[in-house]
């Protein structure tokens, strides 16, 4: 390798280090206090100037999406795994996976599911957990009615638990999802209300 080439690696390998410095910045900052802090707190957290997180990010909005995709890429990874499970039990790993997620980066989680650019994670992931339910049910853990919509309403209900409790109230969400997976159990009563539809995801 000649020097010249030695050295062009050097400031790609930087870049790469210090855009994941930023990422990992933003997740903390943004997870804790939301995303209406300023650049320059992420910037300060990551030991980096505001010049080179505008060289890397030239908006907020952009690093935003990037963090989206990255926690939402990783949900789908986690179902992919679990998916590949043979003792049924994948579908209540994933939702305490994402039980955790929503309440360690509650600051920008909601974007997860109206980010416009991550449709295709998302339909991904709606087709993984029909196979996660799909696998709860061959192997007798959740009840016969249970239905994809019905696992979003899970979802729906630990992130209001992870929006109205502190960061320092963990046992909340484990609770909470105690008691949903409890009520998703075959023998549980049945079910007096119709099963609910979602709109269209944009």
């Amino acid at each position: 390798m000649t020097t010249a080439s030695a050295s062009s690696r050097v400031p790609r390998r930087d870049a790469r280090e210090n855009r994941q410095r930023l990422i990992q910045a933003a997740s903390d900052v943004f997870g804790e206090h939301g995303t209406d802090v300023s650049l320059e707190v992420v910037a300060a957290e990551a030991g980096l100037g505001l010049a080179t997180l505008y060289r890397r990010f030239p908006t907020k909005d952009e690093l935003i999406a990037e963090l989206v995709e990255a926690v939402l890429g990783h949900l789908v990874e986690v179902a992919r795994r679990e998916s590949a499970a043979e003792d049924g039990q994948g579908l209540e790993r994933w939702l305490a996976e994402y039980a955790d997620i929503q309440f360690r980066k509650r600051g920008f989680v909601a974007r997860l599911w109206a980010d416009p650019g991550t449709g295709e994670l998302r339909a991904e992931l709606d087709g993984l957990l029909a196979e996660l339910l799909d696998a709860a049910h061959d192997a007798g853990r959740v009840r016969p009615e249970l239905t994809v919509p019905d696992i979003l309403l899970v979802v729906h209900a630990l992130r209001g638990v992870a929006l109205s409790t502190g960061y320092d109230e963990p046992q909340a969400w484990r609770r909470l999802l105690a008691l949903l997976l409890a009520g998703l159990r075959p023998g549980a009563a049945g079910l007096n209300a119709a099963p609910w539809s979602p709109r269209p995801r944009k």
